[in-house]
């Protein structure tokens, strides 16, 4: 059976949480096996990543640092969790204009 895999890049996310794909929720299952979250400003910055549904949110991890210029990867050695109709996928930092996220995703992994 193909796989349906998605690349959501946002850029510059700042102080007010962003939905990742930008807007939208994930539809039936979804599996996540990568978030890539880089530091583009000159100061070390302090990061949160959750997914919200039903008014709740559920941390990846929270008020975690990134120094200059480094980046952050959240799932490692073939780590994934599953996304299902309704989540939203959510990055916040401290500062401005401050991190640029890459995720990866497998789109509708049951059928």
């Amino acid at each position: 059976m193909a796989q349906n895999f998605r690349r959501y890049i946002e850029r510059a996310i700042g102080t007010s949480a962003t939905d990742i794909p930008d807007g939208a929720n994930f539809d039936s299952y979804d599996t996540i096996v990568g978030i890539n979250l880089a530091n583009i400003v000159a100061q070390q910055i302090i990061i949160s990543v959750y997914i919200s549904n039903g008014g709740n949110n559920y941390y990846i991890i929270k008020d975690a640092p990134i120094p200059a210029g480094s980046s952050l990867q959240l799932l490692d050695g073939g780590a994934k969790f599953v996304v299902q109709s309704g989540d939203r996928l959510n990055i916040v930092s401290d500062t401005a204009s401050s991190v640029d996220v890459i995720v990866s995703a497998v789109d509708d992994i049951s059928t």
